[in-house]
C-alpha cells in the first residue's frame, strides 16, 4: 500500500479537504466568502491574512483559545504529544497535577484541536501539528504582547545578539563545556533547560534568594527590572542564564526554564471545560410564569402610555440625534419610572418600529402608522412583537448617559447605540437559562464566566474593567425581568416558546395568564373613577380624555376636573354624551358631584369665542366680555372691544385660548363659519417608516444553497488553476507556469470551435471589462458572431464571453 504524503502547505491541507469540510470551514469563517475565492490557494492565503485570523480566534473559547496558546510556544511543528504535555504537565510536579484534571484536558483536547483546524488556524497531521504562521505571530509572547500563558521568549530568541564570548561565560558558570560558535552555545543551554534531571541538580545548588526570585516570574509576567549592579541572587541567577538580558535595566526568565519550573504546562489552571451556570433559588414554575406575565403586561401597558404621551408629536431631535436629558427626564416622570428604565422603553418602542422621527423641518418623535396596527392586536401579541424585536435588535439601552470613544454623552434615540454583539449575547443568555430546570434562577456571576470562557477575547474592557460582553449579559438580565421574559428571575413557559416554536406558540401560552379588560369602573363621590383592572382600549381612550390619571398600579385611579371635562368638550362630547357614557360604563351610580361639574363645565363651555382674525374673542353675553377687560391678567393679551360682543386681541388663538382658560373661563375655538373646532388628540403621525435594521456582526452565515455553490466555484477554480494542459503548437514562446495562456486570434477561433464540435473542455485565460484576468475552464456550446457560449466550470454556470477579450487557449491534458 502506498503512504500519503503529509501536506506541506496550509494551500495543500485544504486541498486534502472533501467538500463537506471545506463547507464547514466557510460557515465557521465567513468573512472568507466576500468575495468567492478564484481557488484553493487564494482561500488559503485569505485563511492567512491578520484580519480573518484574528477575527478567527476572538471566536474561539477558551480551551480552545488555551491549546492555540500551547501551540505557539511549542516547537513548530509540534507533535500531539508535546502539545498534550503542555496542557497537563509532564506529571512531576510533586503531585500538583491531579490525575482527573488531566484526564479531562486529554478528553477534551482533541475536540479542541478538530475546531483549531476545522477553522484552518492548525494544519497538518498528530505527528507534524502546525498553527498558522499569523496566529503564530498573533498568540506568541513578545514583549509589546504578552503572552496569557506568561511566558517569555525561548533561549534563542533571548539570546540573539549577545557576543560569543558572554556565551561561553554562561556555559561555564552552568557547569557546561565550551563550545566552538554561538549557535551550539545556545543549543547546550535550551539542552540544559529542558533536561529535568540535570536542570534539578543546577537548581539544588541557588540559593534560596534566586528560587524567590525565579518563584515571582515563573507564571509571568517573567520579565523584572535589576540595577547595575544587582544582588548576589539575581547575579547567580543571571551568571547562569537563568535571567537573561533584554535591555541594561531589565531581564527576563527564558521559556524553557519557565517550563521547567512549571512542571511542563502552558497554562496555570488549564480550563477543558465550560464552567456550570449555578443556580440561586429554586422557584414554582407557576408563580414564575405568573410573575413573567404581570411584568408582559406591564411592558405593553407602559409602551402604550409612551405611545400616548407622544401621540400629538413627542419631544423635539436634537441636531445630533436622539432625545436630551431634560426631555429624557421628562419622559421619565410622566411614564413614573427612572431615567434608564425610560431609554429602556423609547429604545423598546423605537427597535420595534412604532416611534421614529417625523422628518419635518421641526423635527419630532411621534408614533409611526404601524403602532395604529401595534394598539389593535390583542395583548399577547403585542407582547411578542415587543420581544422578538428586543431580541434582535442591536440597539442598546444600557448605553445611554455613558460616552463614545470621543467622550461624546451617548443619548436615548441618538446614534452609537449599535452593538452588533447584542443580540448573539441575548441569544446566549437565554439559551442558558433555557438548559436550567423550569423555575431555576442562574447566579449572574456563573453566568457571566460561562460567557467569558465561551468567548474569552471578545469585547473591549470598559472603565470599571468589565468587557462589553459581560456588561450587555447584565443588562440583558435586567432587561428581560422588566420586559417579562424572565419572571423572578428564572426563563418563563412562554419564552422558552418563543426561543424554540415562535411568537404563535408564546402569545399563546401568554394569553391565560394576562387579565383580562374590563368594560367598567366604580365612580366615587370623591370626583374620582377607580379601574380595578385594565380597560377595554376604547373605554379607556375616552376615560383618559375625561380624566387626569391620578395614581397606576393594580388598579388606576382616574380624577375628574374642570380642566379634564373641558378637554372632553373640546374633543367634539356634549354633557350628554358624558353623561351616557358614565352611565354605561359604571359599576356604581354616577355620583351627584361629577353630575353637577359635567354640567357646569359645559354651560360655560363655548360661551367665549376665539376666532383667528388676529384673533377675536366673541360672547352674547356682554358683561362677561367686561369682566375680561377688567381683568388685570388680561394685560398681556392686549384686548379691545370692537362690538358689544366681540374683543379684538394681538396674540394668536392658541395663545388666547391657553390665557383665558388660566383665567379660569371655558372658551372654544371657532372656525371661520362660526362652528365651534373640535380638538382630537394625539393625530399625529410620522411618514410610514420601517424599524431600524440591526448592524451585522460581520458577514452573515451562509446558507446551504450558498455553501455549496462556494465549495463548486473554489474546485473548479482550483481545477482550472492546477491542471495541466496542452499548449497548441505556435510560433509563440511557451508560457510560464502559472502565467494566462497566449495563442493568436485564429487559433482562439480554431480551438474553441472545435471544442464545441467534439463537447470536449479547454482551458482559457480571459480579461474582463474591469481589466481582471483570470484563468477558467470551459466547455464551449456555441460560438458565432464574435462570442462563445460556453459551460463555465469555474462559475459553475452557462456564460457568454467575447472572443477578443480572450488571451490564449489551451487544451486540457489527459
Amino acid at each position: 500500500m502506498g503512504t500519503t504524503t503529509p501536506p506541506r502547505t496550509l494551500a495543500e491541507a485544504l486541498r486534502a479537504r472533501d467538500d463537506e469540510s471545506l463547507a464547514g470551514l466557510l460557515r465557521a469563517r465567513p468573512d472568507l466568502l466576500s468575495p468567492v475565492p478564484g481557488d484553493i490557494t487564494q482561500l488559503a492565503t485569505r485563511a492567512a491574512t491578520r484580519a480573518s485570523v484574528v477575527r478567527a480566534v476572538e471566536h474561539l473559547d477558551r480551551f480552545a483559545l488555551q491549546t492555540a496558546e500551547a501551540l505557539a510556544v511549542a516547537p513548530d511543528p509540534a507533535p500531539y504529544g508535546t502539545l498534550l504535555g503542555l496542557l497537563t504537565g509532564d506529571g512531576q510536579d510533586d503531585g500538583e497535577q491531579r490525575d482527573d484534571a488531566g484526564a479531562a484536558i486529554a478528553a477534551a483536547l482533541p475536540g479542541a484541536l478538530g475546531t483549531l483546524r476545522e477553522q484552518a488556524l492548525v494544519w497538518g497531521d498528530d505527528d507534524r501539528l502546525r498553527l498558522v504562521r499569523t496566529a503564530r505571530e498573533l498568540l506568541a509572547p513578545s514583549p509589546q504582547h504578552p503572552s496569557p500563558t506568561g511566558l517569555g521568549p525561548t533561549v534563542a530568541e533571548a539570546t540573539a545578539g549577545m557576543s560569543p564570548g558572554r556565551l561561553q561565560e554562561i556555559l561555564a558558570a552552568a557547569g557546561l563545556p565550551a563550545t566552538h560558535d554561538p549557535v551550539s552555545a545556545v543549543t547546550a543551554l535550551t539542552s540544559l533547560f529542558t533536561d529535568r534531571a540535570r536542570m534539578g541538580e543546577l537548581l539544588d545548588t541557588a540559593p534560596m534568594e534566586a528560587l524567590a526570585v525565579l518563584d515571582r516570574l515563573v507564571w509571568g509576567p517573567p520579565y523584572g527590572e535589576v540595577t547595575p549592579n544587582p544582588t548576589p541572587p539575581v547575579r547567580w541567577l543571571r551568571d547562569r542564564g537563568l535571567l537573561l538580558p533584554v535591555s541594561t535595566r531589565t531581564v527576563v526568565l527564558p521559556r524553557e526554564a519557565a517550563l521547567h519550573l512549571r512542571a511542563g504546562r502552558a497554562h496555570r489552571v488549564p480550563e477543558p471545560g465550560p464552567p456550570a451556570v449555578t443556580a440561586v433559588a429554586e422557584r414554582d414554575p407557576q408563580a414564575v410564569d405568573s410573575a413573567a406575565a404581570g411584568q408582559a403586561f406591564l411592558a405593553v401597558s407602559t409602551v402604550e402610555e409612551l405611545l400616548k404621551l407622544w401621540n400629538g408629536g413627542g419631544p423635539p431631535v436634537l441636531r445630533a440625534g436622539g432625545l436630551s436629558v431634560r426631555e429624557l427626564r421628562r419622559t421619565a416622570a410622566a411614564l413614573d419610572v427612572s431615567e434608564p428604565l425610560a431609554a429602556f422603553w423609547a429604545e423598546l418602542a423605537y427597535g420595534a418600529g412604532l416611534l421614529a422621527s417625523d422628518g419635518e423641518a421641526d423635527e419630532r418623535y411621534a408614533p409611526t402608522p404601524a403602532s395604529d396596527e401595534w394598539l389593535d392586536l390583542p395583548a399577547q401579541e403585542r407582547w411578542t412583537a415587543l420581544a422578538t424585536a428586543w431580541l434582535a435588535a442591536t440597539r442598546t439601552a444600557g448605553l445611554v448617559g455613558g460616552q463614545d470613544a470621543k467622550g461624546r454623552a451617548l443619548s436615548a434615540l441618538g446614534p452609537d447605540l449599535d452593538r452588533s454583539a447584542a443580540p448573539e449575547v441575548r441569544g446566549r443568555v437565554l439559551a442558558l437559562l433555557d438548559a436550567l430546570p423550569d423555575g431555576t434562577a442562574p447566579d449572574p456571576e456563573s453566568v457571566l464566566a460561562r460567557l467569558r470562557w465561551e468567548r474569552p477575547l471578545r469585547g473591549a474592557a470598559a472603565g470599571d474593567g468589565m468587557d462589553l460582553r459581560s456588561r450587555i449579559a447584565l443588562w440583558t438580565l435586567n432587561d428581560a425581568e422588566v420586559l417579562g421574559i424572565t419572571g423572578r428571575g428564572a426563563l418563563a413557559s412562554h419564552t422558552r416558546a418563543l426561543l424554540t416554536a415562535g411568537p404563535a406558540k408564546a402569545a399563546a401560552l401568554l394569553a391565560p395568564l394576562l387579565p383580562e379588560p374590563l368594560d367598567h369602573v366604580l365612580l366615587q363621590a370623591d370626583l374620582t373613577a377607580v379601574a380595578p383592572g385594565p380597560l377595554e382600549r376604547p373605554l379607556a381612550d375616552l376615560l383618559g380624555t375625561l380624566a387626569d390619571v391620578e395614581s397606576k398600579g393594580g388598579a388606576t385611579v382616574y380624577r375628574f376636573t374642570p380642566g379634564s371635562v373641558r378637554r372632553a368638550l373640546d374633543a367634539g362630547k356634549t354633557a350628554g354624551d358624558l353623561h351616557a357614557f358614565l352611565a354605561t360604563h359604571s359599576r356604581t351610580p354616577v355620583p351627584q358631584p361629577l353630575s353637577y361639574l359635567i354640567d357646569d363645565v359645559a354651560r360655560r363651555h363655548g360661551r367665549l369665542r376665539i376666532g383667528a382674525a388676529s384673533s377675536y374673542v366673541r360672547c352674547d353675553d356682554e358683561t362677561v366680555l367686561g369682566e375680561i377687560l377688567a381683568d388685570k391678567r388680561a394685560a398681556a393679551l392686549r384686548l379691545r372691544r370692537i362690538a358689544p360682543t366681540v374683543l379684538a386681541a394681538a396674540a394668536d388663538p392658541a395663545s388666547l385660548l391657553d390665557g383665558l382658560r388660566e383665567m379660569g373661563y371655558a372658551p372654544a375655538a371657532e372656525s371661520a363659519d362660526g362652528d365651534v373646532l373640535i380638538t382630537r388628540a394625539g393625530a399625529r403621525r410620522t411618514p410610514p417608516r420601517s424599524a431600524p435594521a440591526p448592524v451585522p456582526e460581520g458577514p452573515p452565515v451562509p446558507d446551504a444553497t450558498l455553501l455549496g455553490a462556494a465549495v463548486r466555484a473554489i474546485r473548479a477554480g482550483d481545477t482550472a488553476a492546477t491542471v495541466a494542459h496542452v499548449r497548441k503548437e505556435s510560433d509563440a514562446p511557451e508560457a510560464p507556469p502559472g502565467a494566462l495562456p497566449r495563442t493568436t486570434p485564429a487559433e482562439t477561433l480554431v480551438t474553441v470551435q472545435a471544442a464545441a464540435m467534439t463537447g470536449s473542455a479547454v482551458w482559457i485565460g480571459y480579461v474582463n471589462a474591469e481589466g481582471a484576468a483570470s484563468q477558467r475552464v470551459i466547455a464551449p456550446v456555441r460560438v458565432e458572431g464574435g462570442f462563445v457560449t460556453a459551460y463555465d466550470h469555474t462559475a459553475d454556470e452557462l456564460r457568454t464571453y467575447p472572443l477578443h477579450r480572450i488571451t490564449g487557449v489551451a487544451e486540457l491534458a489527459e
